[in-house]
């Protein structure tokens, strides 16, 4: 699988990437099952949360990929505490929380470092300056090697590219959802800062999930834009789930494409395409776009 350098740090990580949420914690022995796979499959980005079930998905991940550990890119994210009685969580963006909070990350995934590090959220009011003197504290501390924002609030953004030397920006991004594309990726690709996209298959819409209105997008919006990708995949031979995942990893900005795998089953279908890949030519763009309207965000700034 290829490798890509992520932003303007020394990580390297592969074009596909295990997202580990939808791991079950309660079968232990079936997650590490997946996570094994998927490194001997060429994957080497793994990404996770203090949020996912309250700490629990950290504490598979890092018995999972221990004995590999120094051979992967492994990213946790941070900034959203669970409430004492589980009801819920609330959010915790100021410099003391992270540094405490990094602790229990470390600690769950069985490992003195992270690789990446992600905000898990934020607003324009948060203590933005403070938030990055926790994460360059880390940095020097040599707790993380990276640190980035997992958002889709473009001045959250632009605001951390021009005070912070962020890696990355997770965000949401697919044939469904091409608002990056309007409004962020050019400005990301020219600061050195990639994106690491979730959601590529909209919430599995572009493969086989039933239509339904997406976004801004009607019902029927959604089976004209899966109706251009199942001709453009008839037409170069490649299936929906081959060109959905090489229609965001064809953008310049984007070093990797997350996908969340839950069963066996579905990482035997995403190593089945991981050589599929292809880089898509501006006609092939064209013929996917064709009769399909721009988004913009708008509640979310």
């Amino acid at each position: 699988m290829e490798q890509r350098k992520l932003g303007n740090s020394s990580l390297m990580i592969s074009e596909i990437g295990l997202g580990c949420m939808s791991l079950k914690s309660n079968q232990p022995k079936q997650s590490r099952d997946i996570i094994q796979k998927a490194f001997d499959s060429g994957i080497t980005f793994f990404d996770t949360a203090d949020l996912y079930d309250k700490g629990q998905n950290e504490m598979v991940v890092g018995e999972s990929t221990h004995s590999f550990r120094k051979q992967i890119v492994l990213a946790s994210k941070v900034g959203n505490s669970w409430r004492a009685d589980g009801s819920g969580w609330d959010w915790k963006a100021s410099k003391d929380y992270i540094l405490r909070a990094v602790e229990g990350s470390l600690s769950r995934l069985k490992t003195d470092y992270i690789d990446l590090y992600q905000l898990h959220g934020g607003t324009i009011d948060d203590p933005i300056d403070e938030i990055i003197e926790a994460f360059e504290l880390l940095k020097v501390q040599g707790k993380i090697r990276a640190y980035g924002l997992s958002s889709i609030r473009p001045n959250v953004i632009k605001t951390f590219l021009s005070k912070s030397d962020m890696t990355s920006v997770m965000m949401q991004y697919s044939l469904l959802d091409r608002r990056p594309e309007e409004e962020i990726s050019d400005l990301l690709k020219q600061s050195g800062v990639n994106i690491v996209v979730r959601g590529a298959l909209g919430k599995g819409v572009l493969i086989n999930k039933p239509v339904e209105p997406f976004l801004q997008y009607s019902s029927g919006e959604i089976v004209h834009i899966v109706r251009n990708l199942a001709n453009l995949s008839k037409r170069i031979g490649k299936d929906n789930m081959t060109l959905a995942l090489s229609y965001v990893l064809s953008n310049p900005a984007v070093a990797t494409t997350v996908v969340g795998i839950s069963t066996k089953l579905q990482l035997d279908e995403l190593i089945k395409i991981k050589d599929q890949l292809i880089k898509l030519s501006d006609s092939d763009k064209q013929v996917l776009l064709e009769g399909v309207r721009s988004l913009y965000y708008t509640e979310h700034r």
